[in-house]
This record gives structure tokens, sequence and C-alpha cells, in this order.
């Protein structure tokens, strides 16, 4: 009976172009990179620095393109960087009231809607915030490896 199946209902044969206008736009199946965020000169200096700093954490970083978001994870999520017209939004992955945060650079967003993780919130507008917003990142980062296990 099978065989008689296929002789009567052969497998159709189609191209990779007549597949694609059947398929539904996928998030997923989208490839992002850094030019799909819109971004200008400042944010991408800003950006490339902090991606620097992120990635060379731990070699277990990884990061992720999401479509309105960058994701650096190890298990899970511990930054998320969203792009701004002259700035950079990073949310931390961290009940607000765990962050240790001597320069009074994080605020508190519980329960605010946003784009990314967590209960902090910092905007990362010039270089020279870097190293305590590193801080802040690697203790977050600490949170989710070694914390939550």
């Amino acid at each position: 009976m099978a065989a008689i199946a296929v002789e009567i209902w052969p497998y159709p044969e189609l191209s990779e172009e007549e597949i694609a206008k059947y398929m539904e736009p996928n998030e997923e199946n989208e490839i992002k990179t850094l030019d799909s965020y819109g971004i200008n000169e400042t944010t991408k200096v800003l950006y490339e620095q902090l991606d620097l700093r992120i990635m060379n954490i731990s070699s277990d970083v990884k990061k992720e393109f999401k479509k309105n978001h960058i994701a650096y994870k190890s298990e899970t999520n511990f930054v998320d960087a969203v792009f701004q017209s002259q700035r950079l939004r990073l949310s931390i992955n961290m009940k607000y009231n765990d962050i240790q945060d001597p320069h009074n650079i994080c605020a508190d967003v519980t329960g605010l809607g946003r784009w990314g993780n967590g209960d902090g919130e910092i905007f990362y507008n010039d270089l020279s915030q870097l190293d305590s917003i590193m801080e802040i990142i690697i203790q977050s980062y600490n949170y989710q490896v070694y914390d939550e296990n």
C-alpha cells in the first residue's frame, strides 16, 4: 500500500525560493548582527569597549543577538544591552537589593516592563563609566554562575 501511495502522491520537488514563499518570518531564523540594531558611531564605540570587557570575564560567556537587545549569558543571561540614540541601556539580571553599587549608577526597575532581564538598570553614555559598570556586571555574572547553583 505504501508503495502505491508514493506513486499516486509523490513528494513535491520545490526549489528553496518556492519554499521560502510559504515560510513565516521567524526571529530564530533571522540572523542578527551588530548592524541590525541601527547603531551610530557613539553607541558603536561604547558597545565595542563594553563587549570586549564582558567577553573577557570568562571563556563560558556567550553573546546572543536578540530582536531588541544583545544578551550576555553563561547558564542564563547576566546582562542585556539595548541600543538607544546616544547611549546603551544595560539590564542587570539580579534582584536590585542584592546589587552592591558604590558609585550609585544603577537604578531600580523592579516590576517595570523592559527589554532585557533583571531589576537593575544602568545607562552607559561615557567610556569613563566602564570600570564602574563592569564591577556591577561581574557581580551579576558571579550571581548567575555561582550563587544560583
